[in-house]
């Protein structure tokens, strides 16, 4: 049930978000919007928009097909918690690789959905999974996970196309993680398959982050940048704080009146119109 729930509430606000365009703009994920202006809620709310039909389809269908197994098995609310938590996973992974990247920004329900899919793999390693492109062909789940990850990593690195791999990562670890967590009896019965999936995401996370420029990923803010990017990034955010602040004082002298601010309030406003002319 709580499966489809999760569909109906992705297919309401996808919907949505096809008709307005300034509503798909408001909930996406943006990494200006969320570094910048402090938006979180977009870590969450992206997820449930999509670009198309077949791209809400594509997620869908594949929710529905792996979330029985994964309910039926762990109960409706650890199937909720290992959704819910793998959003913000492959978020905060695709916020880390796209630091530096401003007007990065992504939708779409498929890094729970990878979580699902791998917490899946993590309870029931052997079971058979398909492809929708060749549905009489099908492998080992295990084997569908080594795959998954490999080709995440290598499309991270590459950039050779506009798919989120570092969702699908993110979501695949934390799910998978987090199916651990809540049935550590599975990784005793399956650890074998779990370790052939997770260590090379492992490393390749502790490259992402520990050694960058090995993998080409130059986004992540660190120390080893260089200073120019590092003076430009930061009077960005400067500018942006002080935006926001000339923002709510202009709000507040528009609900009181302009002696309603403090002695404080106006130096601060006559800074900032000087700095601006």
């Amino acid at each position: 049930m709580i499966a489809l729930l999760l569909i109906l509430v992705n297919v309401l606000v996808s919907y949505k978000g096809f008709k307005d365009h300034a509503f798909f703009d408001r909930y996406k994920f943006s990494v200006d919007s969320i570094r910048l202006y402090k938006d979180y809620k977009r870590l969450i709310t992206s997820d449930f928009l999509h670009v198309s039909w077949t791209h809400l389809l594509f997620n869908m269908l594949s929710l529905y097909i792996f979330s029985s197994s994964v309910e039926a098995y762990l109960g409706s609310a650890y199937f909720l918690l290992i959704y819910v938590v793998s959003i913000i996973g492959c978020n905060l992974l695709t916020l880390l690789i796209h630091w530096r990247d401003g007007d990065y920004s992504s939708v779409g329900a498929s890094g729970a959905v990878s979580g699902v899919i791998f917490a899946a793999i993590a309870l029931f390693p052997g079971m058979r999974m398909g492809f929708f492109f060749l549905p009489f062909f099908n492998i080992p789940a295990w084997i569908f996970g080594v795959l998954y990850v490999a080709f995440s990593i290598w499309g991270i690195k590459s950039k050779s196309d506009n798919i989120g791999h570092e969702a699908h990562l993110g979501g695949a670890l934390v799910g998978m993680g987090m199916a651990l967590l809540i049935h550590p009896e599975a990784f005793a019965q399956n650890y074998l398959p779990i370790l052939l999936i997770t260590i090379p995401a492992i490393v390749f996370l502790y490259l992402i982050v520990k050694r960058p420029h090995l993998l080409l990923v130059d986004n992540f803010y660190f120390k080893t940048h260089s200073d120019h990017y590092s003076v430009d990034h930061k009077y960005n955010e400067e500018r942006v704080t002080r935006q926001q602040e000339i923002d709510r004082l202009l709000d507040k002298i528009s609900k009181r009146g302009y002696n309603s601010l403090t002695a404080k309030e106006k130096e601060t406003l006559k800074r900032h119109s000087r700095s601006a002319s």
